[in-house]
């Protein structure tokens, strides 16, 4: 007999002790029979003002995924959404992979990560090549985010960081910032806008971005927990999160 409440995925949900979006944004997407079980990297609410300090605040996260993720695998989890971002598109296309790897055997699970999963996301709907891009980074975080999104075929035609002051109030970051945000990175050359940043509270206003301006607009909140459920052949379909749910 399999697990009552989460009879049809169980998701072992791995993000910082400091995000307080991610939870409330997949369980607004979590269908009946599949449950949300989260396990926290224990980071410090550092302030980030530069590249320097924005690379401590990495260096934490990275110094406590693994134990997190051990931690994580008690409940025997159907596969692993790593619930947040910068690490997964560091080193471009490559390093995303190693990070993969990795997680795979390190748990011998199906491992979801952000930035394939945002990847996966634009080539369900339609495969456009010319993005623009919102990230709550600094500098040296949006080089990486560049750099795995060239790697991997697109072109950025640009790229918006918020520059948030702490891990923790990147969730801070209101709807009007980012539909200003949005406004800013697109043009009729962009094809598609991506956020990145599980922090940022996307999911809503991607939505509502996608229809008004016809085109993709992809919450990485969003395109993760999307990805997971299709990897473990869940294809609920519901309005409210842009076409992504809606038609794929």
């Amino acid at each position: 007999m399999g697990d009552s409440l989460g009879y049809r995925a169980k998701f072992a949900v791995v993000a910082p002790s400091t995000n307080t979006s991610v939870q409330p944004e997949y369980d607004a997407m979590r269908p009946r029979g599949v449950t949300n079980h989260f396990a926290r990297i224990a980071i410090p609410d550092t302030r980030v003002t530069d590249d320097a300090s924005f690379m401590v605040m990495l260096n934490n996260i990275r110094a406590a995924t693994t134990d997190a993720v051990d931690v994580a695998m008690s409940m025997a989890p159907d596969a692993v959404v790593m619930g947040m971002s910068a690490e997964t598109f560091w080193d471009g296309a490559d390093g995303a992979q190693a990070m993969h790897d990795r997680l795979v055997a390190q748990t011998g699970k199906p491992v979801i990560m952000g930035s394939t999963a945002c990847d996966a996301a634009v080539q369900a709907l339609g495969g456009a090549k010319r993005i623009s891009i919102i990230t709550p980074y600094m500098p040296v975080g949006d080089t990486q985010v560049r750099r795995f999104f060239e790697d991997s075929g697109y072109e950025v035609m640009a790229i918006k960081g918020l520059k948030c002051a702490s891990p923790m109030l990147i969730a801070h970051e209101s709807e009007t910032t980012l539909k200003r945000a949005i406004a800013e990175v697109d043009d009729s050359q962009v094809d598609a806008i991506i956020q990145c940043g599980t922090n940022l509270a996307f999911a809503r206003v991607a939505g509502i971005a996608e229809f008004w301006l016809e085109k993709p607009v992809i919450a990485i909140n969003t395109a993760t927990y999307w990805h997971a459920l299709r990897s473990q052949g869940i294809m609920d379909q519901f309005d409210g999160y842009g076409a992504l749910f809606a038609d794929h």
